[in-house]
């Protein structure tokens, strides 16, 4: 087993190298100087002055390699640089919206899979029944409701039903809180956005479970199971579930690194500061190292996904270890 993690630990490095490649030239093939587009883009008059300082600051006078290797070794320690917008380090903005990325994807992530893998396993069991006619509706409903709208239902539903029930309006806090420093008003804030997020990852994890389970069960060794007279449930439990989730984790994986930095919108409507605000917000003020070292964070909380879930499919079929 050591042996296989050991193995796709260092798969991870060309990996990350071949991202840093491509995102630190692809930065560089924007026609002209970074500084004199970021500076003097809008068509206002900028000091040449002001200008070299940019390119002295970022240092834009050294040859590519030199540059490249400055980047690499930064992103090595976590040390990005100086933000073109704000002045400060790079890596404190992340740090600032980190924290409450994870903590939403985390329990969208908790929350979509406490609501797909029992209702996916129910659908594949009731296959062809009211229930799975049900399931599959609320599945594909899912999937066809934006996570944004489902967001502004949940905070005008909020507001209505306290209204009614209480006679004051009530909607989730604005200014977020670290769940160590206040956990009901962390929860109350969060927990709306991470439902609204969990719903569709459910969707879409609900209808991988039921396909894979389906599969399994028409399996040789199940039907095997069933004439030795084993019950059910330990057939469903023990032999069809964990052999049908190598699908469903990668659904899962690839989720949740998605939820770290696309989550622009739902952002955007319950007012959270998070990175996928960040990344528009750096675009539009043409903070180029920012959007660089946010896309290198994404790359590798992507890569670090994957790794975690190679590591849950040897688990899950220790075969694969050996392959």
């Amino acid at each position: 087993m050591w042996q296989y993690i050991l193995k796709r630990i260092l798969l991870m490095i060309p990996t990350l190298l071949g991202a840093a490649v491509v995102v630190f030239f692809l930065l560089r093939l924007i026609p002209g100087d970074l500084c004199e587009v970021r500076l003097a883009g809008t068509g206002l008059y900028v000091d040449q002055a002001e200008i070299e300082l940019c390119q002295l600051k970022l240092g834009l006078h050294d040859p590519l390699y030199v540059q490249f290797w400055r980047f690499i070794s930064g992103f090595v320690v976590f040390d990005f640089g100086e933000s073109m917008w704000t002045g400060r380090a790079i890596s404190y903005e992340i740090g600032l919206r980190f924290e409450l990325s994870l903590q939403v994807a985390i329990m969208a992530t908790v929350t979509g899979i406490l609501i797909a893998i029992p209702l996916g396993t129910i659908s594949a069991i009731k296959q062809n029944t009211w229930i799975d006619y049900a399931v599959r509706t609320f599945s594909i409903a899912g999937i066809a409701i934006p996570s944004f709208w489902l967001g502004i239902m949940i905070i005008l539903g909020l507001l209505i039903t306290t209204q009614a029930w209480f006679g004051t309006p009530w909607m989730p806090p604005i200014t977020y809180v670290p769940i160590w420093v206040d956990p009901w008003t962390n929860l109350s804030q969060l927990i709306w956005p991470a439902v609204a997020t969990g719903y569709r990852y459910s969707a879409v994890a609900t209808r991988m479970t039921r396909s894979a389970l389906l599969e399994v069960l028409r399996e040789d060794y199940i039907r095997t199971a069933r004439a030795k007279g084993l019950l059910e449930k330990i057939i469903i439990n023990r032999h069809a579930i964990k052999n049908s989730m190598l699908p469903v984790v990668t659904i899962i994986g690839i989720e949740f690194a998605f939820l770290m930095g696309g989550l622009v919108v739902t952002e955007q409507v319950f007012n959270l500061n998070g990175l996928g605000k960040l990344f528009v917000e750096s675009v539009l003020q043409q903070d180029f190292t920012l959007t660089q070292a946010l896309v290198m964070l994404v790359v590798t909380i992507a890569v670090l996904t994957n790794f975690v879930v190679d590591i849950a499919y040897a688990w899950l079929d220790p075969r694969i270890r050996y392959a």
